[in-house]
């Protein structure tokens, strides 16, 4: 009995230990903005989905104000197929036609936001899903994408159909939220200038929120990592500059770039750094924010 006593006291210890050496950090991110973008394998395993709830629920309750933006690929995929709509993706963006941005809508504003939204509450937060229309809180125009036809050279513009992009946060809506005890989830759907429904990538979003927030952080959570120099290893923290270098050298490389470059995009809109974490490790937001080595490659602009 007093071996498993003597085991037990050490163990409390230990976390009081951790606990006192996350303090500075906490005091230093208090009242700061966090933007965490959520997707990936993360949001399919109960386990991870339960430990980020627990994690953004601390945030809060340390005075930290976050805001969590989440995808949804492989969930509106798998809907997709269930009732026999076939899709098909140019440049890895989903071409989405009437029929789809309703499902697509259905799936991140549904089934998605609301169960992000339902496991912040279970943790003891505050949570209230929504999406870029509620409010008008993300403005969106009609992405533009062109490519070059190898045979002709004669650059052709391609229709995604209802794909768009974050032309105007509302920062009204933001600043509402950082003054209560309210997390908001948001889903990628923007609503266009005459109200037509539009399917926007998840780390674009992400990206425009944290800069029109003005985060301090803006958390891109992958199923990576985070980026890796030519021999594999980690790269703890870049410049702009590097990262630009590193994607023309083809270092940074495939789907790597568009994340890469929504982080550069948001660090020159203001956020104070970017950082593109593995979301599978356990309590990885923490480990980012509140320990000195970090959980990822964090991008800065000098």
């Amino acid at each position: 009995m007093t071996t498993d006593k003597n085991d037990n006291d050490d163990t409390w210890l230990q976390k009081a230990g951790i606990l006192a050496e996350a303090l500075p950090y906490m005091r230093e991110h208090s009242g700061e903005t966090v933007c965490v973008k959520y997707g990936g394998h993360a949001m399919g395993d109960e386990q991870v989905a339960e430990r980020f709830a627990k994690d953004i629920v601390l945030l809060k309750q340390v005075g930290i104000n976050p805001i969590v933006v989440h995808g949804g690929g492989p969930q509106i995929g798998a809907m997709l197929d269930r009732l026999k709509i076939k899709s098909s993706f140019i440049d890895g963006l989903r071409v989405t036609d009437g029929e789809t941005v309703d499902i697509v809508e259905m799936v991140l504003c549904g089934s998605i936001n609301k169960a992000i939204v339902s496991a912040i509450n279970k943790a003891g937060g505050f949570a209230v899903g929504m999406s870029g229309k509620d409010g008008n809180l993300i403005k969106a125009r009609k992405l533009r994408r062109s490519k070059k036809d190898p045979g002709s050279n004669i650059e052709k513009i391609l229709d995604l159909g209802f794909v768009g992009e974050p032309e105007e946060i509302n920062p009204h809506i933001l600043d509402t939220f950082e003054k209560s005890d309210i997390i908001p989830v948001i889903a990628p759907i923007g609503v266009g200038p005459n109200g037509e429904t539009y399917n926007i990538n998840a780390d674009t979003v992400a990206g425009a929120v944290a800069a029109a927030a003005g985060a301090a952080r803006l958390l891109m959570l992958t199923d990576v990592p985070g980026v890796l120099d030519d021999t594999g290893r980690l790269i703890k923290e870049m410049t702009v500059e590097r990262a630009k270098t590193l994607i023309q050298s083809g270092t940074i490389s495939g789907g790597m770039i568009p994340k890469v470059e929504t982080c550069l995009d948001a660090v020159r809109g203001g956020v104070g750094a970017a950082v593109i974490i593995d979301g599978r490790v356990p309590h990885a937001v923490l480990l980012e924010l509140f320990t000195p080595s970090g959980a990822g490659t964090l991008i800065r602009a000098r």
